[in-house]
């Protein structure tokens, strides 16, 4: 039985993980959390189905190390390829990015025509269109793989020429589609919200999962009985570690969460 003042552990690729942690802290501010990106393997997107199940279950052996009570995958691609197998193997919550942010899409639309963007493994893994379709089967769902934004993102940017043309060409092919919604569908993208609000316009509804899968993540505690009931102040409440690259990873998460990153443990997690 997990210990309902024991952290809860997020992991991501990298930094795009941040945006979810960030949603956490605001939604339910008591609860401590253990962060991991991995760093030296990243873009996930890129990888084959076996590669990010082994990096997934690696990711989970190092954050049940550290005795987390529930898990949450904040990666897209991971939750699509891996998600299912690992919460059977698991005997605590986990939760991915992608369930939240498909229901939000579906509730939000006027049209039925919604555009996922995402890595390339996510995108062809179909997920979002499965899931959204088991929820309301006459709706459309275009997805585009967009496999640079991650790299862009992880290099910080944010707001730059380059980053405006990728995403430029990328976005043209759903600007033809006339999609009413937009799901952010890589946790990295949330990053690059005001680029990808400007050029779809503002009649298409931006959907950030990361939000939605907060709210998902307190309901489960609460539900649990898992909620944090103590809080110890000789304790630190954000821990962050990677697996390469600490010290720009602590540059690049001060921006995001600031105050919060203080230091970035780097681990083997090829140990894990």
């Amino acid at each position: 039985m997990a210990d309902r003042n024991s952290p809860i552990g997020v992991f991501d690729s990298g930094v795009g993980g941040l945006t979810v942690a960030r949603e956490i802290m605001r939604q339910i501010p008591d609860e401590r959390i253990i962060y991991f990106g991995d760093t030296a393997r990243l873009p996930y997107g890129t990888k084959s189905s076996d590669t990010i199940l082994r990096y997934t279950r690696q990711n989970i052996r190092f954050l049940m190390a550290q005795d987390v009570k529930a898990i949450v995958i904040a990666c897209n691609t991971a939750t699509a390829f891996a998600l299912e197998t690992v919460e059977k193997e698991l005997d605590i919550p986990v939760i991915g990015v992608i369930h939240a942010g498909a229901k939000t899409a579906i509730d939000s639309t006027r049209n039925g025509k919604i555009g996922i963007i995402g890595t390339e493994g996510t995108i062809r893994s179909g997920v979002y269109t499965r899931v959204m379709k088991a929820m309301k089967e006459d709706i459309e769902v275009i997805g585009k793989a967009c496999p640079l934004l991650v790299p862009l993102v992880e290099e910080g940017l944010l707001h730059d020429s380059v980053t405006d043309e990728i995403a430029s060409r990328y976005l043209s092919e759903l600007k033809g589609k006339f999609i009413d919604t937009l799901v952010l569908g890589c946790t990295h993208y949330p990053l690059l919200r005001s680029t990808v609000g400007r050029l779809m316009g503002p009649e298409v509804n931006l959907v950030n999962p990361a939000y939605e899968t907060a709210l998902e993540l307190k309901q489960i505690l609460g539900d649990n009985q898992l909620l944090c009931e103590i809080k110890d102040p000789s304790q630190e409440k954000y821990s962050f570690y990677v697996s390469d690259l600490a010290e720009k990873f602590t540059n690049f998460a001060a921006s995001i969460l600031p105050g919060q990153v203080k230091e970035t443990k780097q681990i083997n997690i090829e140990q894990f």
